[in-house]
């Protein structure tokens, strides 16, 4: 029944931005983590990406994390000569974690696991309501 592969679908979708959401959290957890030693990275930001993959046993796509990977961008510089990471000249590497782009993510990773939980609802009305009609 189509009905069921949209809820598969749709469970793999969640499952997909569930993941996101770990990912985000992960960053959010960390934007202060600095290194401990001087000229030690902090932490550097992770990302996620995506793919399509073929579930033949619905016989069609399904999206899937393809890899947690990181965010090549630069640290930033922070002037804190007391802390022990600190370089020669009092600087800090901090990590290249923006919780504003980190609370977007997750907002939008959000969103999409509702419109997800949305489609496995609508599905199981509709099944609910075809079964009600067979019985009547």
């Amino acid at each position: 029944m189509d009905l069921q592969k949209s809820m598969r679908v749709s469970a793999a979708g969640m499952a997909a931005q569930s993941t996101r959401m770990r990912v985000i959290a992960e960053n959010i957890a960390n934007a202060d983590s600095l290194g401990e030693t001087p000229g030690a990275d902090p932490y550097r930001r992770k990302t996620i990406s995506f793919r399509n993959v073929l579930d033949r046993q619905l016989g069609t796509e399904t999206v899937r994390p393809s890899r947690i990977g990181t965010d090549k961008t630069s640290f930033a510089r922070r002037y804190e000569p007391s802390h022990p990471a600190a370089d020669a000249e009092g600087y800090v590497l901090a990590p290249n974690v923006n919780n504003l782009i980190e609370a977007m993510d997750m907002r939008q990773a959000q969103r999409s696991y509702e419109a997800n939980i949305n489609v496995i609802e609508t599905s199981k009305s509709m099944i609910s309501r075809t079964i009600d009609i067979l019985r009547g």
